[in-house]
């Protein structure tokens, strides 16, 4: 297609120095605006550089902590931690988020999530969406269609339709982390910012729209490894509210603490945000991912098999404690983490056992102060909404009086110990290598043995097996970890995959290249820094 050919499908024709690589869509001239581009450009182009020095400072970072210098809490930043600041007040339609479902930005999904009874529905353009360019324009449609109350859709097979509820819930969106470009797009011939794309786009079509509706413009922000990055993202926020002609301070934004240097800031990212901030959340399933890749190179930081890895361990626990005594000190939510059971269907006793495991991860959040939680499925609503309303007396537990205990380094860094078994390594193989067929078919959040996986959970097995292999790790049977048993293994794995799909199903999910790619992936001398960066070419190609 010819670039004048191009311009002319978007609204407005492309701004200067924004060229697009993808083939055009019916959605384009309202999605791609001029004025959307315009602010997409403006904001890549302005904080470009530092994005990239904050890349930077992330190799150097860990080139550290593989030798052996894991993180701490700042010297530097020390006056942040004991000073006396709060973020700004929370709008009321963020006051009480006790229940949070998240998911892809698919029109049905947006429609079910925002009907399901929770109080916040986060639309994920990140880990549980495969970035291609449809589904990431459809989403952003899905979205401005909710916004205006004109969202529906009809089921192709069954004919049945879905259509919004008087009273959704409270929309947040979480657009892709720092280390994603997104290739589709370019700013003056190189590719734009996937986060800053995903935010410009959104804030651009829907921030008047929801202050008119007396909500606004709501975000939550992955993967931030230091307070850095918050302040990228806070003068981001600064120079999009300007552009826009929006009140400082009318963006919101909750901070997920799923890096392990992360944890060790979490005054810092607040103070950072503190006049968009409205608080942080325990992403549990990164923060295990961080915590193995953080740790890779040192053997005292071998972790058991990923089932035995529970919030009631003593480097989890301790984390979720501090993140609600920091955010309630601050007059910040604290937000639990994400359960990711799904209901069993057909076999009740293994399905009471799922809900059984997600009613006591719930109690133990609420109890331990924090102010919501996350589920995965809408099934689970109103199960996890009965226990934050049996024991949380008003909207959230801010003023509650909570535990003082200090939490220490050692305390963060404390590794738990347990089991390495075979059926643990096999398990880490097959979801991995699903989960990434999976996303190269465009699905990015998938069931899985009864679990709702998504590019953090598949980052766990996938460092896993590279940190055993890494150092000779022992199965419980006495069985080395290493290449040749890993090869072994895969190969077993995709026969098996093989016999259950069918050679048809098998090519047309793309288990061959997922494999593939995973080998590469567990095989590598040095760890690669996440999953589908190198999937992304696949994708996109």
């Amino acid at each position: 297609m010819t670039s004048d050919a191009r311009e002319a499908a978007t609204a407005g024709g492309l701004p200067p120095g924004v060229s697009l690589h993808a083939p055009p869509l019916d959605l384009d001239a309202t999605v791609l605006t001029r004025t959307a581009l315009s602010l997409m450009a403006d904001l890549e182009r302005e904080h470009r550089a530092r994005r990239a020095e904050l890349l930077q400072m992330r190799v150097k970072r860990q080139e550290r902590y593989d030798a052996g210098d894991l993180p701490d809490f700042l010297e530097e930043t020390r006056s942040v931690r004991t000073g006396d600041w709060r973020v700004a007040p929370c709008p009321s339609d963020l006051r009480d988020r006790r229940v949070e479902i998240t998911g892809p930005v698919d029109r049905k999904m947006v429609i079910n999530a925002l009907n399901s009874g929770a109080r916040v529905f986060m639309a994920d353009f990140e880990d549980s969406c495969s970035p291609t360019w449809e589904k990431l324009i459809q989403g952003q449609q899905n979205l401005m269609d909710a916004i205006r109350r004109r969202i529906d859709f009809e089921h192709p097979e069954t004919h049945k339709q879905y259509t919004l509820t008087d009273e959704p819930a409270t929309l947040v969106v979480r657009p892709r982390g720092w280390h994603l470009g997104e290739r589709h797009v370019q700013v003056d011939g190189q590719p734009v910012s996937a986060s800053i794309f995903d935010f410009a786009l959104f804030l651009a079509h829907n921030a008047h729209e929801l202050l008119s509706r007396g909500s606004g413009p709501y975000f939550y922000l992955p993967k931030l490894e230091s307070h850095l990055e918050a302040r990228l993202w806070n003068d981001i926020f600064v120079s999009a509210q300007r552009a826009l002609g929006l009140t400082i301070g009318t963006i919101k934004a909750t901070v997920l603490i799923e890096t392990l240097p992360a944890a060790f800031e979490m005054d810092e990212i607040l103070y950072e945000l503190r006049d968009h901030s409205v608080g942080l959340n325990c992403g549990r399933w990164d923060y295990i991912f961080s915590f193995i890749k953080t740790t890779r190179k040192l053997p005292e930081f071998v972790l058991p098999d990923r089932a035995s890895i529970g919030m009631d361990r003593h480097f989890l626990a301790s984390y979720s404690q501090l993140l609600i005594q920091t955010c309630h000190r601050r007059g910040a939510h604290g937000i639990g983490g994400m359960a990711a059971q799904i209901p069993i269907r057909g076999n009740f006793e293994a399905n009471e056992a799922a809900m059984e495991k997600v009613r006591k991860d719930k109690q133990r959040e609420v109890q331990n102060g924090h102010d919501g939680t996350w589920v995965a499925h809408p099934a689970l609503v109103d199960l996890a909404r009965a226990e934050f309303d049996l024991q949380m007396e008003g909207p959230h537990q801010i003023g509650k009086a909570q535990s003082n205990k200090t939490i220490s380094r050692a305390d963060l860094l404390c590794a738990p110990q347990g089991e390495i078994t075979l059926a643990g390594l096999r398990h880490n193989l097959s979801v991995g290598i699903r989960y990434m067929a999976a996303w190269l078919c465009g699905n990015g959040c998938v069931p899985i043995d009864n679990l709702m996986e998504d590019a953090a959970t598949a980052e766990i097995s996938r460092t896993q097996l590279w940190q055993w292999r890494h150092h000779g790790a022992e199965t419980t049977d006495g069985i080395l970890v290493d290449a040749d048993l890993l090869r072994d293994e895969l190969t077993r794995t995709l026969d098996e995959l093989r016999t259950r799909l069918g050679d048809i199903a098998f090519t047309r999910n793309r288990m061959a290249l997922a494999g593939e790619l995973f080998a590469g992936q567990i095989m590598a001398r040095d760890l690669p820094a996440f999953l589908t960066l190198e999937a992304y070419e696949h994708l996109t190609n």
